[in-house]
């Protein structure tokens, strides 16, 4: 078998950093398209990055991470083996965000500009959250 040639999976890091792009384009309602053209890319290179296909560079990152108004930690968080790194792992707020409702949740929240209802609203379902829990 030629390894040169031998079809290779995504790194493990590269497909978290994807799946992060991914997740956040589509919480701002961006198209690939849309984010390609903030990118000077085709959206087909988009879809490689967020597939792990292609590694994604540096200062690219960076760009992307300015478009989608986000520090570029966002993109490690919850990475495969950088848990001690960043502190807690945060797996489940990736596998909230996933969900059509944590989607959905997530962008309703976000278009509340109230920051004084916003914390009601946290208040709210840590009192739920409590109740289910007894």
């Amino acid at each position: 078998m030629n390894f040169s040639t031998a079809k290779r999976s995504p790194n493990p890091t590269d497909r978290h950093v994807g799946d992060r792009i991914r997740m956040r384009r589509k919480m701002q309602g961006m198209t690939q398209e849309k984010l390609a053209d903030a990118l000077g890319l085709t959206f087909q290179q988009v879809q490689k990055y967020e597939k792990g296909t292609n590694r994604i560079g540096a200062s690219r990152l960076q760009h992307i991470a300015s478009i989608q108004q986000v520090p570029i930690s966002f993109f490690f968080e919850g990475a495969p083996g950088l848990s001690f790194v960043l502190g807690e792992s945060s797996d489940y707020v990736s596998d909230f965000l996933a969900t059509s409702e944590g989607l959905a949740l997530t962008k309703a929240y976000m278009h509340i500009q109230n920051a004084k209802l916003r914390r009601s609203i946290v208040g709210l379902v840590k009192q739920i959250a409590e109740e289910v829990k007894h």
